[in-house]
């Protein structure tokens, strides 16, 4: 397995993604799929099952591009980054007061993690594993 950035980035996030949704659906197991508030992972992040599940599809998807190879790795960053910023975004509009909108049930922690993981993403998949054009000379 090569050593591209992006694969290693992929490998760790998809990692840490997929094992803090397995971890929250222990701490969700009376909370309804959607619900706008539920319990904290680490006392910090708010959760509930759906958020859960999208957490494991998000650390899957990033697991299963960076073993396929760095390209796949590359793009699956730089999508997924974006999804990162668009998520953190509506984050601010959508957290605190009880929204009925926030069907992930995102409090502050989670809309600064998502906007540090979509800056970290995109770094990597836009900056990293580029490929060098060769030069033809006359």
């Amino acid at each position: 397995m090569s050593k591209s950035p992006n694969r290693l980035l992929g490998i760790f996030l998809g990692i840490v993604y997929a094992i803090d949704g397995i971890y929250g659906f222990f701490l969700t197991s009376d909370t309804p799929f959607a619900a706008t508030t539920g319990p904290k992972v680490l006392d910090l992040f708010q959760t509930n099952p759906l958020h859960n599940l999208i957490h494991v599809v998000v650390g899957l998807a990033l697991l299963t591009a960076a073993l396929v190879g760095p390209r796949s790795a590359k793009a699956m960053n730089t999508v997924l980054g974006a999804i990162f910023l668009l998520v953190g975004v509506v984050g601010f509009v959508v957290t605190g007061g009880g929204n009925p909108l926030n069907i992930l049930a995102l409090n502050g922690a989670d809309t600064v993690l998502n906007f540090a993981t979509a800056v970290v993403l995109l770094c990597v998949g836009l900056g990293a594993d580029r490929v060098a054009r060769s030069v033809k000379t006359a």
